[in-house]
C-alpha cells in the first residue's frame, strides 16, 4: 500500500541515500574492453549509462522501506539538469570512483547530485559533476507516487537543498520562456535580424537571394542522422529502452556531428538539459537526429533530436531532445541559419550554451572526450 500523502512517509537524510561505486578500469583489465575507443581512451558514452544507472540506485535508496525491505515505488529517470566536466581526459587504466546522494525532493520527484573521480598519482581528481532529475511512479496503476521528504543535516546540507529549489525554479523559468512557446527576446531579434542582413546579397537588393558569408556554413548542411533499431537486450526493468542506452546513442551522434563539423576530434563541455518525454518501447524504430546549432570561438553546440516511428501509422513521436556543449582544439566556422525556424533552433542553442559557460566550474585539462 502505497502513502496517500507525502506527510505519511518518514523523512529520509541524504546520508541514507549516498552511494560509492568503483569502477575497476585500473585492476581488472577484463572490464577495460567494454569502455575502451579505437584510440585508447574512455568512452563517455558508457559513463553516460553508468550515471543513469546510479541515479536510480540513489532514488531507491532515499525510498526504501525497511519493512518491505525494497523500495515500493518504480523510479524513472525524468531529466538529465546537467553534466559539467571537470576536466576532459578520462585515462582508460586508472580506477574510477562515483558518489552521489539525494539532494531535494518534490512531492514525486527527486534530484540526485552525483560526482565522479579518477585515481591517478596516488589520489583521486574530480572528472565531472552531474545532477539527474528523476520521478516516482506507482508499479501499479503507473501513476505518479509520493517519495519521503528529505530531512538535511547542517548547513551545508541545507545549501545542498536550496540549490535544488533554485533548479526547479530555473528549469519552470526556462520552461515558460521556450522558443516554442514565446517570441524571442528584443535583444534575440536583432540577433536573427544581424545574421539575416548578414547573409544578404548586396549586388541583387533583394530579400529571396542570399549568399553565405565568409568562414561559415548553412545550419541545413551541419546535420548527422542515425537510426536504432531497439533491441530486447537494451531493456530495463519496465520492458522499456534503458535510458542510459539513449543518452550514448545521442551522445556519439552529437559527437560525429561536431568532430565532422569541426574537422578534430572534439572534448566534451558539458550535457543540460536531456529532457525524457515518452518511454522507449523495445522494438521501436528510433531515430536520432543531430543538428550543429550554435558555435562561439572554438564551442560547438549540438543539438540531438529522437524519435520514435511506427512504420504501420507512419507517426513520428519525439522521445528525447538532448543537447552537448563540445569544443574543438580550433577556431570552428560560424553556424548560419536560413529559415525562420533554424534561427530560433540558434537562438535556443545560444541560450544552452550561455548557460553552460556562466554554471561551469574551470577545467583541470583539456584533450579529447570519444563517444
Amino acid at each position: 500500500m502505497l502513502a496517500k500523502s507525502q506527510s505519511d512517509l518518514p523523512a529520509k537524510r541524504m546520508r541514507d541515500s549516498f552511494l560509492e561505486v568503483h569502477l575497476p578500469l585500473g585492476s581488472e583489465p577484463q572490464l577495460r574492453e567494454k569502455y575502451l575507443t579505437f584510440h585508447n581512451s574512455v568512452r563517455f558514452g558508457r559513463i553516460l549509462e553508468d550515471l543513469d544507472s546510479l541515479a536510480v540506485l540513489i532514488s531507491y535508496s532515499h525510498t526504501f522501506d525497511p519493512a518491505l525491505k525494497r523500495s515500493p515505488l518504480s523510479i524513472v529517470t525524468a531529466l538529465v539538469d546537467k553534466i559539467d566536466m571537470r576536466q576532459q581526459v578520462i585515462y582508460p587504466d586508472c580506477d574510477i570512483k562515483f558518489t552521489g546522494h539525494v539532494t531535494w525532493v518534490g512531492k514525486t520527484s527527486i534530484e540526485a547530485k552525483m560526482h565522479m573521480t579518477q585515481y591517478r598519482g596516488g589520489s583521486y581528481s574530480p572528472v565531472l559533476d552531474a545532477t539527474f532529475v528523476m520521478v516516482a511512479r506507482d508499479p501499479e496503476n503507473k501513476r505518479a507516487a509520493f517519495v519521503n521528504p528529505l530531512q538535511p543535516e547542517g548547513p551545508e546540507e541545507q545549501k545542498l537543498l536550496q540549490e535544488g529549489e533554485e533548479n526547479k525554479s530555473r528549469r519552470v523559468e526556462l520552461s515558460t520562456a521556450s522558443l516554442l512557446k514565446v517570441a524571442p527576446t528584443d535583444q534575440e531579434r536583432k540577433v536573427v535580424h544581424s545574421l539575416f542582413l548578414n547573409t544578404l546579397d548586396t549586388k541583387t537588393v533583394s530579400f529571396r537571394s542570399r549568399i553565405l558569408p565568409p568562414n561559415s556554413v548553412w545550419m541545413e548542411d551541419a546535420k548527422l542522422k542515425g537510426l536504432e533499431i531497439c533491441h530486447p537486450q537494451e531493456r530495463n526493468i519496465f520492458n522499456r529502452i534503458f535510458g542510459g542506452f539513449l543518452m550514448r546513442k545521442a551522445y556519439e551522434l552529437g559527437w560525429a556531428n561536431a568532430c565532422s563539423f569541426g574537422g578534430c576530434r572534439p572534448s566534451l563541455v558539458a550535457v543540460d538539459d536531456i529532457l525524457f518525454q515518452k518511454p522507449v518501447e523495445i522494438g521501436s524504430l528510433l531515430l536520432l537526429s543531430s543538428q550543429v546549432c550554435y558555435t562561439q570561438g572554438k564551442h560547438i553546440q549540438v543539438r540531438v533530436h529522437s524519435e520514435v516511428f511506427d512504420p504501420l501509422t507512419r507517426q513520428h513521436n519525439t522521445t528525447n531532445v538532448f543537447h552537448f556543449t563540445f569544443m574543438s582544439d580550433r577556431a570552428v566556422p560560424n553556424i548560419v541559419p536560413q529559415t525562420y525556424g533554424e534561427s530560433m533552433l540558434y537562438l535556443d542553442g545560444k541560450r544552452h550554451f550561455n548557460q553552460t559557460v556562466e554554471h561551469r566550474p574551470p577545467l583541470t585539462s583539456v584533450t579529447s572526450a570519444d563517444p
